[in-house]
């Protein structure tokens, strides 16, 4: 095996989804973006969240799926301050799975469904 990525697909919102996750996580960088040829839809693109390396493209073929909860972005947050910040702004025209809260495995937690379908766990703690 040479390596292993997580990636994700779009309907043609792969750009705006990549501007809105470099103002969420703003150590986020995008490495590499291409489009389509004659269009601003995302042919491939590769950025880089804390050394998780993540694709992203618009799908040529139409799909009769989104993406599912079952696959998701887990982030460890470092402040109180941040898992609050991160869940408000990714909750944002988006759904909570699992609202900001203790669940008895972490200190403060939430599983966020941001616009673009895309799933966040976001936790915090102390140690």
């Amino acid at each position: 095996m040479r390596s292993a990525t997580t990636f994700l697909m779009f309907q043609g919102q792969a750009n705006e989804a990549i501007q809105q996750y470099k103002e969420w996580f703003t150590d986020l960088t995008v490495q590499s973006l291409s489009y389509m040829e004659d269009s601003q839809q995302v042919a491939m693109a590769v950025m880089d969240l804390k050394g998780l390396k993540i694709m992203v493209n618009d799908s040529v073929i139409k799909h009769d799926f989104t993406f599912t909860p079952a696959t998701s972005i887990f982030i460890e947050c470092e402040t109180l301050e941040e898992i609050i910040n991160l869940t408000a702004q990714v909750l944002e025209g988006g759904k909570a799975l699992m609202p900001l809260g203790h669940y008895g495995f972490s200190e403060q937690f939430a599983w966020i469904e941001d616009r673009f379908g895309v799933s966040w766990q976001f936790t915090y703690n102390l140690k």
